[in-house]
């Protein structure tokens, strides 16, 4: 009896391996195609990563790109305009249809310059940079969903699967993906203009993460002895 419990449990473990085995593959090819599909897909904005998708207990469905009030905000590839409005959560935002079975979202827009059956080409400004929505600060949130948003986000994919893995606190540039768009972004990023307007909810701690320094640093070169800060006063940076 012992022995056929061994046994049993022994082929469970064996099968479990090979599931797991299985799915590991199967995930594998599926980064690979979605790599392989949006290959000429271009990065949606300048600017400093400050959070990845999955994280907030796995209810980030996105990435977000942090930069200056107004920056141009890029459709990504080819596609139709499938919403522009205004939500209560996302603010500002807009979503695009591309061809390959994809649909991809761009939130908390200051401003949305396209409007629903638009017909976008790859680096098209459809908005600018805000903080509209349910948001702490200045930044896009952007999304990638395989064939089509829905509100339980399940078909969401991690947009690094298309755009290319980033770290958290790295700087990108709207171009074509690959390393360049991260070269591209080191020297864009030393010419932009070294301060932040603060904006409506900011505080240290959020600017200090989204720009990539630390609230000490902040205090400092601007001379803080609290940290009170107000909208639309400006902050140095370097």
């Amino acid at each position: 009896m012992r022995e056929y419990i061994k046994r049993f449990l022994i082929a469970g473990i064996m099968a479990v391996c090979v599931s797991l085995l299985f799915f590991g593959i199967k995930h594998a090819e599926a980064a690979s195609s979605i790599n392989e599909v949006t290959a000429n897909w271009m990065w949606p904005s300048d600017g400093v990563i400050t959070d990845s998708f999955g994280t907030r207990q796995g209810q980030h469905m996105g990435i977000d790109i942090a930069s200056s009030p107004g920056t141009s905000i890029h459709a990504v590839e080819n596609g139709v305009v499938s919403k522009s409005y205004y939500s209560d959560t996302y603010g500002n935002v807009v979503f695009i249809k591309h061809d390959k079975n994809f649909e991809t979202v761009y939130a908390h827009l200051q401003a949305r310059m396209v409007q629903k059956g638009t017909r976008v080409h790859k680096g098209d400004v459809i908005g600018k940079m805000g903080s509209t929505g349910d948001s702490s600060g200045v930044h896009l949130h952007f999304e990638v969903h395989q064939s089509h948003w829905t509100v339980d986000k399940k078909n969401a994919l991690n947009p690094m699967l298309a755009l290319g893995e980033v770290k958290v606190g790295q700087a990108v540039a709207a171009v074509q993906k690959d390393q360049l768009a991260v070269e591209t972004a080191g020297r864009l990023m030393d010419d932009v203009k070294a301060e932040y307007v603060v904006q409506a909810g900011d505080t240290l701690y959020s600017i200090a993460k989204k720009m990539n320094i630390s609230v000490w640093e902040l205090k400092e070169k601007n001379h803080l002895k609290n940290d009170l800060i107000i909208p639309e006063q400006k902050l140095i940076l370097k």
